[in-house]
């Protein structure tokens, strides 16, 4: 494919602006260790550890199949992207124009607006448990305060709350260069620290750590079922943990020069970083166990209860750098590309962007009255079934249908006749696909005669969304043939 086929020749003001065009190979500077870095700040951040930590206490499974569970998660989830990926390393385009191919010029805002949505929640979550790390800090250099609360939250954790609102705000104002310098120092630095938290905790637990592992993996948990269901809803939990990315992987691979370099980044930032985390995350909990008679989840309770001033000053700098990397990488860039697609004429990068954060606010400062009383399992498994659908008809679209071409100059054309115009610019097909599939997949968590599906609803809104979509467009011949090698 030659750079020029990358150009855009006739403007259309609905569906074209700067920031959705093709990104020519020249003028990207992503690699592996940039993908890789996506990953750090995605795992490891407050949420993430929380998830992480929580899995081995909530399925009453031996903490071995735990780990091979989370393992295998990761592999699943690494084969997932690298196919969602491939598409706009080639053509440089994010995730909502490439999702023009399948659900039409027009079609494309309905997964683009569910996914902006998405990101817009878990931005308000994530900023919240940024915040958290923020509060520690705080409260160990200049104190608790009153003790009086406002929706859940302490006057020291509202100011938490508001500064990393506002950092945030002042990162990505200054472009996606800025974002990636950010990422690529906080998601190294955070597993020093944590590696650090975990030899403190093994040295102050002593010989009385080995025999808490054991209890954890002992299995003891209260969950009923077979362990093989078990095994699998932790699977499912974990891949449905990194859905929303799954989905919008292009949104970060437009930027890398190479499929090989992406590849090798999902390589490193998916499987092998994951066994390492959870290995940590196991072994603080085990400790925690031992020291104070709690299996703590959240680092930030742990940093509080080791009461070591300097321990809690880097560690809350870290957590707090990690978990505002996951906000940007995960929860910013999609919904500012998503809501551009919107009103591309009107709405660019950086306005998307500080609309996500204005109503992120709100999610963020309901999480601890509202949000979180549905817990975190059932948190993620709904957001990601929701938009499960969209994966399986993205990636049957542009591999089976589309064989790998995309018509960049009618991606961004809305005249009749075109590729990607199907009906009125939304391709009814697709939309009878999703529906079908949708309604299956959040079914799953959401209808507790289905609860035994617990944790599979995202692979199989996913499987079925593809299915449908298949089955529905195998007849059906573009009105343009498509262009582009």
């Amino acid at each position: 494919m030659k750079e020029s086929d990358l150009d855009i020749q006739t403007i259309d003001p609905t569906l074209y602006n700067e920031d959705l065009a093709p990104l020519k190979h020249k003028d990207r500077n992503w690699g592996a260790f940039e993908i890789f870095n996506v990953w750090s700040n995605d795992i490891q951040s407050l949420f993430g550890y929380t998830l992480a930590a929580s899995l081995f206490l909530a399925y009453g499974l031996n903490g071995w199949a735990v780990m091979a569970a989370i393992i295998l998660a990761g592999v699943i989830v690494m084969f997932l992207v690298n196919l969602t990926g491939k598409p706009s390393v080639k053509y440089g385009i994010p995730f909502p124009v490439m999702v023009r191919a399948s659900m039409g010029v027009r079609g494309a805002n309905l997964p683009a607006m569910l996914r902006a949505i998405i990101g817009i929640f878990w931005y308000g979550v994530q900023t919240y448990f940024a915040s958290t790390a923020v509060a520690l800090l705080l409260v160990a250099l200049f104190g608790a305060g009153n003790g009086s609360t406002f929706l859940g939250l302490s006057g020291v954790a509202w100011v938490s709350f508001v500064i990393v609102w506002l950092f945030q705000i002042a990162i990505f104002w200054q472009g996606i260069e800025r974002i990636k310098h950010f990422l690529n120092w906080a998601g190294p630095l955070v597993y020093v620290v944590m590696v650090v938290l975990m030899i403190i905790v093994w040295y102050q637990a002593g010989s009385e750590l080995l025999p808490a592992v054991s209890t954890i993996f002992s299995g003891d948990g209260e969950r009923s079922g077979s362990s093989i269901a078990a095994f699998m809803a932790i699977v499912g939990t974990m891949v449905a943990y990194f859905a929303a990315v799954v989905i919008n992987f292009g949104d970060f691979t437009r930027f890398v020069k190479t499929e090989r370099q992406m590849k090798l980044g999902n390589l490193l930032g998916l499987p092998l970083n994951v066994a390492f985390f959870s290995f940590i995350a196991l072994i603080i909990t085990a400790g925690t166990l031992v020291l104070f008679g709690d299996a703590l989840t959240n680092p930030a309770d742990i940093v509080e209860r080791v009461d070591s001033l300097p321990l809690t000053i880097v560690a809350a700098l870290t957590f707090f750098a990690a978990t505002v990397g996951i906000n940007l990488v995960a929860n910013f860039i999609p919904p500012a590309y998503d809501l551009a697609n919107l009103f591309p004429s009107k709405i660019s990068f950086k306005i998307g962007g500080l609309i996500t954060a204005v109503i992120a606010f709100f999610v963020g400062a309901l999480w601890v009255s509202v949000i979180s009383q549905i817990g975190v399992p059932g948190f993620v498994n709904a957001l990601g079934a929701v938009v499960a659908p969209f994966y399986g008809i993205i990636v049957v679209d542009y591999y089976l249908i589309k064989r790998q071409h995309l018509n960049m100059e009618e991606l961004f054309s809305s005249q009749p006749g075109t590729a990607y115009y199907y009906v009125k610019g939304w391709n009814t097909r697709a939309l009878a696909a999703f529906g079908g599939a949708a309604l299956f997949s959040i079914s799953t968590v959401v209808v507790p005669a289905l609860s035994g599906l617990d944790g599979y609803g995202w692979m199989m809104g996913a499987a079925l969304g593809g299915l449908f979509y298949y089955g529905l467009m195998r007849s059906h011949r573009p009105a343009a043939a498509p262009i582009g090698a």
